[in-house]
Order: C-alpha cells, then structure tokens, then sequence
C-alpha cells in the first residue's frame, strides 16, 4: 500500500509576500490608470486653452479692422429686433458673431462656461452671407451644450472616456440651425454625466452663476445659463430630462423651454443613459425672452428637421396659435404634492395666476394624481430601468466628481442591498425608501424578457401613409 506523501507547508512568510507583492500591483495599476486619466484631461484642458486664443485672436483682429463697431448696441438688442436688422442689412453679420465672441471670452473668463470654440462658425459666416434666401435665424450667433455633436469637435458629457472622440458630423439640430443662417460658435460646460443639477466636470472644472459667483448656474445645462446671463450669448440649445433646461433658466433670469418629447430630432447627441422610453429626454432653446424661444422653434420646426430626421411628426410651429388672443382655460397648482416648492416659487405662480386672470384666461387649480407613483416608479424607475447599470459602466476608466460622490454610491450599490435599505429606512424616511426601490430598475432579465415578449405579442399598431 502506497503511503501518501505529507504536503508541504507553505511558509507564511512567502504567503504574506505574495499577498503583499499582489496589493502593491494592483495599486501601481489604479495609479498608472489615474495618471493616465489625468493626462488626457491635461490634454482636453490645453485643446480647450489653445481654441479660446484662437477665438481672442479672432476677435481681436476683427475689432482692429473695425474700429466703429457698435458693440455695446449690438450685445443690448432683444434677438427679435437683432434678427430684424440682420435681415434687412441694417447690421452685418461679422459685426454681431465677433461682438458676442468677445463678450463671450470676457464671461467664460469669470464663469467658465465655454470649453470650446467651434473654429467652423467663420467658414459657417461666410456660407450665411452666400444663402439666396435668408433664414429665420440669420446670423444670430448660438451657443451649443457641450453633448450636442459639432463636426470636428468633441463631445465629452464630462467623461475622459469620450475624449478624443472628434464627431465626423454635425448634429441634426446644428445642421437645421446652420440652414436657418444661424451660426453655432462655442460649447459651453456641463456637469459629469449630466444627471446632475450642478455645472462641474473634473476635466473644465466648475461653472459659476454670472449672478452671484457664490451660487451654482444649475445643471445640466449650466454653461448655456452662465455664458447667456452674462450676455455672451443670445441663443442656446440646451437638454432637458429632469430640468436640465428649466433649472439653470430659473437659477440665471433666463427663459427656457423644454418641448414636447419627439418635437426635436436628438440625432446627433452623446448620453450616459440609453433605452429612455418612459421619461423622454428633450433639446431646446434657452434665451432672456419668450419672444426669442418662440422664432428659435419656428426656425427648428421646418421641412429640413422632418428630412434629417423622418422620426418625427412633420408639425411646423402652429403661428396662429401662439400669436391668438383668445381666452384659454389654464390649469395650475402651487406645489405637486411630492416636492416642497420654496416661498419665491409660490409667489412666482400667484403672481403669474393673477396676470393671466387679468389678461382674460381661465386659471384652474388641480393636484396632480398619484404623483408619488409618477415621481417613483415612471419617472426614477424609468430613468434608471436597468438599476443605473449603464451609467455606472461610463465611470470606467475615469474619476467621479465630488460633487457626484454621493450619487454615484447609491447608484453602485447592488440591487439587494438598496432593497435591504430601503426596508431599514421606510419608518422614518419613506420618500428615500422609496427612490432606493426605484432605483433598483424594473427587475431581473427575465422580468424584461417577459414584458418585451408581452410587447411583441400586442396586436401591431396601425399605419398610414400620406399620397
């Protein structure tokens, strides 16, 4: 019979070694990886420097070649009035692009809220001048949020994993403004990811509110509410989920608009979050007057939008309907039920209620229903439907923002342990216990697999055609 043979003991000195040798690798990989991050976001820092020298030397050389250039005038006209003068010749267009660069340099210097200068708006200058028929918006110089894609230049969404990505083409809704004869000349700064009510982004850094350097411009479209409120800019497109537009209008003395899901084409835009179908994402303007907003969706809403796009409904902006005098019945309520809203926005709403009361309309209070199911369940489960699971694959290979710190660790949690708190906390803070189970997403790839099949197998909708 065969004797087996004692194991060797392994000494515990080797092992501790090894495990030792083992962590000092896995560190030196997190820091060759954070240096490497670093170095890129160098990099977009010193693209970012090297295009607002361009864009100063431009400026520059233009206000030299132009000495009596009413720029002060130019930078106060209302953009109805702008685009009034541009049409009819009484400004040129060279006088009103170079005069918001400038502008738009000496805001960005205080906020920083341009991370880039589209070089192209010159090129787009010249090709304005040539139109035979003049647009809507000719040339009014616009502002672009940084994800909206602009041929030659990057989209980040504030990640370093989309830097270097230098988009081959415009956006759709950039190649409508440019056939508008409007001319698209800076990007302006968001926050990381943009699920954030901030303006800040480890790569550009933070934007301040033109209005009090102490305050936040909002998010995410904040660089579009700093560099428009500090007067660089007459026009912006911006995006809009979960008030991405309406908050940095509200938080900068802007007017902002956040149309109908569909309305405008998205083709062309990065987003950390894909397969949004029950909360619909939007891009819009922003501006320092409703009248502005209105003449940017009647350029947007034209046959070069519903050709780019065959998407969407082909529905111009109705005129007739917005310029009526006729009373309207309008509903309206001080606070939803769910949100606390703070004693300047009920003022706001009474005040905005007594206004349209004396102007002849209607005003109904109602309470939206079942809002905390609307809030929980379509809104936060259907934003985040697969548990934030795409979002916090983006943060691969980059660092998070402090300022998302706190959000990024709950959504990173495992599904379990957000249902195991939100138990915990229903007692005494059942609102959070609430948005934890939402967060969990809409269940296991089975319970997707079973409502996608039960999709299928409803009866196909209907189609027509048009002759």
């Amino acid at each position: 019979m065969q004797k087996r043979l004692p194991r060797a003991a392994v000494p515990k000195e080797i092992i501790a070694k090894a495990l030792t040798g083992k962590a000092a690798a896995i560190v030196l990989l997190k820091r060759l990886g954070h240096r490497r991050i670093q170095q890129k976001m160098e990099e977009a820092r010193r693209a970012r420097d090297l295009a607002l020298e361009q864009m100063e030397k431009a400026a520059r050389r233009f206000k030299r070649e132009n000495p009596g250039t009413q720029t002060a005038h130019i930078l106060s006209l209302p953009m109805v009035e702008l685009a009034e003068k541009l049409k009819e010749g009484s400004l040129s267009p060279e006088s009103v692009l170079y005069s918001y660069m400038g502008k738009a340099l000496e805001v960005t210097q205080e906020v920083n809220c341009v991370i880039d200068f589209i070089h192209g708006c010159e090129d787009q200058l010249q090709k304005v001048k040539k139109q035979k028929e003049k647009g809507l918006l000719y040339g009014i110089p616009v502002s672009i949020k940084d994800h909206i894609n602009c041929k030659g230049h990057v989209s980040s969404g504030g990640l370093v994993k989309l830097l270097g990505q230098v988009k081959e083409e415009d956006s759709v809704i950039v190649q409508v403004l440019k056939s508008q004869g409007a001319i698209p000349f800076v990007k302006t700064n968001i926050p990381q990811t943009m699920i954030n009510y901030d303006c800040s982004n480890l790569i550009f850094g933070q934007t301040l509110n033109p209005l009090n350097h102490q305050k936040t411009p909002g998010g995410s479209s904040g660089g579009e509410g700093a560099l428009i409120a500090g007067g660089g800019s007459i026009l912006g497109i911006g995006s809009d989920v979960a008030g991405s537009i309406r908050l940095p209008s509200s938080f900068c003395g802007l007017c902002g608009l956040k149309p109908t899901g569909n309305r405008i084409s998205k083709l062309g835009v990065v987003s950390p979050i894909t397969g949004m179908y029950s909360v619909t994402g939007t891009l819009g303007p922003m501006a320092r007057d409703v009248d502005s907003l209105a003449l940017c969706m009647k350029a947007l809403l034209c046959e070069e939008m519903f050709r780019l796009d065959p998407t969407l409904p082909p529905i111009p902006f109705d005129d007739e309907v917005y310029t009526s005098s006729k009373p309207l019945r309008i509903g309206y309520y001080e606070g939803d039920g769910y949100f606390q809203p703070s004693p300047s926005m009920k003022r706001a709403i009474q005040e905005t209620r007594k206004l349209l009361q004396e102007a002849g309309h209607t005003l109904v209070p109602f309470a939206p229903p079942k809002i905390d199911y609307v809030v929980d369940e379509l809104f936060t489960r259907g934003i985040f439907s697969d548990g934030a699971a795409h979002l916090v694959d983006c943060f691969k290979g980059d660092i998070v923002d402090p300022n998302l710190k706190s959000q990024f660790n709950t959504y990173r949690l495992p599904a379990l342990v957000k249902r195991i708190l939100a138990i915990i906390l229903k007692p005494i803070y059942p609102r959070i216990a609430r948005d934890l189970n939402a967060l969990c997403g809409v269940g296991s790839a089975k319970n997707l697999w079973d409502q996608h099949a039960a999709v299928a197998l409803q009866p196909p909708i209907p189609t027509y055609t048009m002759s």
